[in-house]
């Protein structure tokens, strides 16, 4: 599992690779908190949210979840590190988003976008895309 920050000139862009389907929809929720910062305060209370989510394809779907993860986490202000899933495909999705309260983030995301996301595997069999976000 994992991301890194690319340079953009005005978005968040980020590349993201896992080593399974699975861990790509990992490295893209961790990607997008760090970049979120989080501001931790006193709350701090566990949260666990259940989302399903179901979309045209595989791209759509990393798409939809991690614009699901951010809708949530700015209304309820909760910050999310893990997730679990329950049922995982190339079209649907139903999993557990765990966290905690949080007092808010110290940047914004205003969406996540399709702009130059494309999920495939590579030749060494590694899911890759990425992923640009409006901020």
């Amino acid at each position: 599992m994992s991301y890194k920050f690319l340079e953009h000139t005005a978005d968040l862009r980020m590349k993201l690779e896992g080593s399974n389907f699975v861990d790509l929809f990992e490295s893209g929720l961790e990607g997008v908190f760090d970049f979120l910062r989080p501001t931790k305060g006193e709350q701090g209370q566990a949260v666990v949210r259940t989302i399903s989510v179901s979309s045209t394809d595989k791209t759509a779907l990393l798409v939809d979840f991690l614009s699901e993860a951010v809708r949530l986490a700015l209304s309820n202000r909760e910050a999310y590190g893990r997730t679990s899933f329950d049922e995982l495909s190339s079209t649907a999705l139903k999993a557990n988003l765990y966290g905690e309260k949080v007092e808010g983030f110290a940047d914004d995301i205003k969406a996540v976008t399709y702009h130059r996301a494309d999920v495939r595997q590579n030749s060494a069999g590694r899911w890759e895309t990425e992923i640009v976000c409006d901020i």
